[in-house]
């Protein structure tokens, strides 16, 4: 699929939400920053519902048309996009302890069998702690290619509708039990985090609604260019969910959140997916200067910004502490360059490399043909 700029302006915002909800790590970038980074930790639910979209495009597309889903060829594609860069900051964190953003970290076989967030003691364990995300997605390219094709064997509007919906009320039921239990028990240990906020099985709203919006996109098209035609509606209504979302979580560890917010901040979220692939809409008609760069390295941002953000707070955390805005830029530019260059000298070469396997795998029916 085409690169939309309104989904890169998604992507960006992201991206740059959770470095400035990370800045905590250096104590904040100052008072004038404090509500950008409150909430920044929903700019992973914006990957969620992202990644929703696209890979449930990517693997709907071929159903769609009566073809088979090559599994092989999608995991390949997966492991080329996802493990070079991730590989390399693991190594670093592994080989250079002092340059962590934090003293403990969890045995480098959780990563690498992306079940860190299954089985994190993250009282001990809190460095490359934002790794938990990437075993979400993991999960998720793993298990719904499957459920794809299971599901395109007899379609039906109405066992999809009652798998979303289980999905989304089991959801709630799990969320709220879990928290009565443990508010109610308290026990000695960072409940919220390893209970609630990684666990897979919590945080399957937001890729829920990037998969509905996938199968309007390619089994409903009439549908859906309805909605594109519609993109600033989809604007504004994301922009409100995105308040009522605020309002439900004034934090991250109460009930009602953890309950209801989830499914209303990951369909915000969809609402602006959808203003963001409109081409009609305000911010999907024309790229933003700058977005679809940012959007470009945010994989490699979203590695790295930990590992920059401690290696500046060494070096000059003093110098700029109470700064302002000179201690924002600094960490900003730093930030930057760090995901720049692991994306340009790991992540980009091993997508070239993709790609050229990728076509010389095309021309090998043509030449044998031949």
């Amino acid at each position: 699929m085409r690169r939309l700029p309104g989904l890169d302006l998604l992507r960006a915002i992201a991206v740059v939400w959770v470095m400035l909800f990370h800045s905590f790590l250096v104590g904040g970038l100052g008072p004038d920053f404090k509500w950008l980074e409150r909430y920044g930790w929903m700019g992973v639910d914006i990957f969620f519902v992202l990644s929703g979209f696209l890979i449930g495009r990517q693997v709907l597309a071929p159903l769609a048309r009566g073809e088979k889903l090559s599994f092989g060829d999608f995991y390949a594609r997966r492991a080329w996009r996802i493990l070079p860069a991730f590989l390399v900051v693991l190594a670093i964190y592994l080989a250079f302890p002092h340059w962590r953003e934090a003293e403990g970290m969890a045995p480098w076989w959780l990563f690498a069998s992306f079940t860190f967030n299954l089985f994190v003691d993250y009282g001990a364990h809190q460095a490359f702690s934002h790794a938990w995300s990437l075993c979400v997605e993991e999960h998720f390219y793993l298990l719904f290619p499957a459920l794809a094709v299971f599901m395109a064997k007899r379609p039906s509007v109405a066992k999809f509708v009652g798998l979303c919906a289980f999905v989304v009320v089991a959801g709630i039921a799990m969320r709220t039990g879990t928290w009565l239990h443990d508010d109610a028990t308290q026990p000695q240990r960072p409940w919220f985090v390893e209970d609630l906020y990684y666990p897979t099985w919590c945080r399957l709203d937001g890729l829920l609604a990037g998969v509905v919006l996938a199968v309007i996109a390619v089994f409903r098209p009439a549908m859906w260019e309805r909605l594109m035609q519609r993109g600033n509606a989809f604007l504004v209504l994301g922009l409100a969910g995105m308040a009522l979302a605020f309002w439900l979580f004034p934090q991250r560890t109460g009930l009602l959140a953890n309950a209801i917010g989830w499914p209303v901040l990951s369909w915000a979220i969809a609402c602006l997916v959808v203003a963001g692939a409109s081409p009609h809409s305000w911010i999907g008609r024309r790229p933003l200067p700058g977005a679809g760069w940012i959007a470009a390295i945010s994989y490699s941002l979203y590695l790295s910004h930990k590992l920059v953000f401690a290696a500046v707070d060494r070096t000059l955390g003093e110098a700029l502490a109470g700064q302002g805005f000179a201690m924002f830029a600094v960490y900003a530019v730093a930030t930057l360059a760090g995901g720049a260059a692991l994306h340009y000298a790991v992540e980009r070469p091993f997508l070239r490399l993709r790609e050229r396997r990728r076509q010389a795998a095309r021309l090998r029916p043509a030449e044998a043909g031949a």
